[in-house]
């Protein structure tokens, strides 16, 4: 798969199905997951991730928000520009789009990836998602 170059619902991001070419690209250590997003909860469920039934409410309802559920952190998006990508696609791996610690760099973006998807918004920085840990007993926000 391909390297997508997009804006995503919170920040430019880099997107695609292969963990390993965006691995390589960002110069990432192999123990670090990415993020996976989706078009929807039934997607999220399809992939074979569970909540607890407890938070189900808020991680079907929460917009701009990344749960982390048994190690795996996954989010939900709203944002309807951005769901028209994904919904061609059942998941992506997500990433923002920079080097592994640095901040944004245009020119290293678009040199970086295969595919650039650029639409009204363009290209811009913005606020990481909200991060919140779930399990059965409590919730925690991380971010």
């Amino acid at each position: 798969m391909s390297i997508l170059l997009a804006q995503t619902d919170t920040t430019v991001g880099f997107l695609s199905n292969d963990a390993k070419s965006l691995e390589e690209l960002k110069s990432r250590p192999p123990e670090k997951q990415f993020l996976k997003v989706y078009p929807s909860f039934k997607e999220f469920k399809k992939d074979g991730n569970r909540v607890p039934q407890k938070y189900k409410n808020l991680v079907r309802r929460a917009a701009k928000t990344t749960f982390i559920i048994k190690g795996r952190a996954s989010r939900i998006v709203k944002d309807p520009i951005h769901l028209k990508l994904l919904k061609k696609y059942s998941w992506l791996y997500s990433t923002s789009a920079n080097k592994s610690g640095h901040r944004f760099d245009k020119e290293f973006c678009l040199t970086k990836s295969d595919i650039i998807i650029e639409d009204t918004r363009g290209f811009k920085e913005d606020t990481p998602s909200s991060l919140y840990k779930l399990n059965n007993v409590r919730s925690r926000r991380l971010r």
